[in-house]
């Protein structure tokens, strides 16, 4: 039987200095406000893309929606390297959120490749859309991994399952772990 008391293999999400300067950063802020917009964005998209592909009505509409969509992303993508180079050093694949910035890059590929092809014309419309539908599909499991990385982040400080006691001090250290890519 495993000994469930052993801590996990892997590091903490964040060390305390990328914590404290995660929460002092502008750029978490930025994040948490185009995060919620791009996610709107992403919903209207959807509902008008499945509208025009179901009616055959609303074509500019749904266009359009998923050039704001893909705007967002590229918005979020940016400010999200600026980020991660302030907190952790590196402009994409800190440890921490490896697995994140791959995944993120598949998303940024397909909605690039949706945009070449409604401004190439080289797919038809409902190609194009069919293609913005797999992006977005990409983009929702991207999503999840980041609402993951949030909630443990959240739960970072109170986790007393993988605390550890500082024999120096007599403290407890908490920490959330996370598997290195």
């Amino acid at each position: 039987m495993p000994d469930t008391a052993s801590p996990p293999v892997g590091r903490p999400l964040y060390t305390a200095e990328e914590r404290a300067r995660r929460d002092r950063s502008v750029w978490t802020v930025v994040q948490g406000v185009l995060a919620p917009l791009q996610l709107l964005a992403f919903l209207v998209s959807v509902w008008l893309v499945l509208s025009f592909l179901q009616s055959g009505q609303g074509e500019t509409a749904a266009t359009v929606s998923i050039v704001v969509k893909t705007l967002f992303l590229y918005a979020i993508m940016v400010t999200g390297a600026i980020w991660e180079k302030e907190i952790f050093g590196v402009w994409l694949f800190a440890p921490s959120f490896f697995w994140e910035d791959v995944v993120s890059m598949v998303v940024i590929a397909l909605h690039t490749a949706y945009l070449y092809a409604f401004l190439s014309g080289t797919l038809g419309v409902r190609e194009q859309l069919l293609l913005a539908l797999v992006a977005y599909a990409t983009y929702v499991i991207n999503a999840l991994q980041f609402f993951y990385k949030l909630r443990l982040a959240r739960r970072q400080p109170s986790i007393a399952s993988s605390s550890s006691l500082d024999l120096t001090t007599g403290s407890s250290a908490t920490r959330t772990w996370v598997t290195e890519p």
